[in-house]
């Protein structure tokens, strides 16, 4: 059976190894929660930060629950996938108004969290309350996939639950948190995704793929992405105030919820006047038209490559509108916006010289 030989060997390294980290020193169920929904697609050095801000602003859950939506996303400012930050405040008012303020505390009740999947549910059953359940994440499905050699596809459901139903068996029921843990942390800090330190691992005696030379190969991950390419122009438009237009992105959409300058797709460089007017409908207000864009960047998403072309015009006069805000330049870092965004913002705010198209 999986890890019933390693299992001594693997709780003892550890205890020995493991880093400290501030959700591994409490049972609070609403703190762990907030650090696994934190570092889902992030690091542990770039969460730790963010982890840090949300519970300092939001230290409980009645806090999350009543705060407006812009105070959340701006703390979330930075680590991308927005829902996550909005599902966990649908949370937050479910468990203030459903269970009075009370933290769920088995895995098929805290399922029921908006945003919260069987991961995460297993994550904070075990971490807080000691429940005997499975945490599979990528970094137990590639020990795993190591450990005995399997070839097949992780990133399959019939894989997942091969691994969540194999480690339920063998799961120790007095210490479920630091065996999840463990195994977490050895694909964190030893079977790494590549150059692995197998000479550190304790489960280096039983490893197929070591035995073998697999390292490699293993896990076979044949997840694709279709990468879409995409030009977006964007328009800096500021009055004789210096303020400025911004616009709030819809919350079905990719960094919903957060501001940005208006915008179209438009695969051409060149200003697009065929499609400026469908951005800006303020048609009794007179702009001057730029010859060349200040600005050009780029910016991946998992399933984006992004050039985004951006425009500076002056208007004698502007007035909100429809679903325009009228701000000032100065006070753009006050509301959350995207990382494509904050690149402009922190390019706008350095002295330069206006002279040109500027790789930003």
């Amino acid at each position: 059976m999986f890890f019933e030989r390693v299992i001594p060997k693997l709780l003892t390294w550890y205890q020995q190894e493991k880093r400290e980290l501030p959700w591994r020193e409490t049972l609070n169920p609403y703190y762990i929660w907030i650090s696994e929904i934190v570092l889902q697609q992030t690091r542990v050095n770039q969460g730790l930060p963010y982890y840090f801000k949300f519970v300092d602003k939001f230290p409980k859950i009645d806090d999350l629950a009543k705060a407006e939506e812009e105070e959340v996303l701006k703390i979330w400012q930075g680590l991308g996938y927005y829902s996550r930050a909005r599902n966990m405040q649908k949370a937050a008012k479910m468990i203030v108004n459903t269970w009075n303020s009370v933290f769920p505390n088995s895995f098929n009740e805290i399922k029921k969290l908006p945003g919260v999947g069987d991961y995460t549910a297993a994550a904070i059953a075990s971490f807080a309350f000691n429940e005997a359940v499975p945490v599979v994440d990528g970094n137990v499905k590639r020990v795993f996939a190591r450990f005995l050699g399997i070839h097949d596809n992780i990133q399959s459901s019939a894989f997942q639950s091969t691994v969540f139903e194999h480690l339920k068996e063998v799961i120790p029921k007095n210490e479920p948190a630091s065996f999840n843990q463990s195994i977490m942390e050895l694909g964190a800090l030893v079977c790494l995704p590549k150059n692995p330190k197998c000479e550190s691992c304790p489960m280096a005696d039983y490893c197929i793929a070591l035995r073998e030379n697999l390292q490699g190969i293993l896990p076979v991950n044949k997840k694709r992405t279709k990468i879409k390419k995409r030009t977006i122009h964007y328009f800096f438009i500021t009055d004789e105030n210096e303020n400025c237009i911004i616009q709030k992105r819809s919350t079905d959409s990719i960094w919903g919820g957060l501001y940005e300058f208006p915008n179209v797709d438009n695969e051409d460089l060149i200003f697009p006047n065929s499609l400026f007017s469908e951005v800006i409908s303020l048609k009794e207000v007179n702009f001057e038209v730029p010859d060349k864009p200040v600005g050009i960047t780029t910016h991946k998403l998992s399933h984006q490559n992004i050039t985004a072309v951006l425009w500076s015009l002056k208007s004698t006069q502007l007035v909100e509108k429809e679903y325009f805000k009228l701000v000032e330049s100065s006070s753009l870092n006050n509301f959350p916006l995207h990382k494509l965004m904050l690149k402009f913002v922190e390019w706008l705010e350095k002295p330069k010289i206006n002279n040109g198209t500027k790789i930003i």
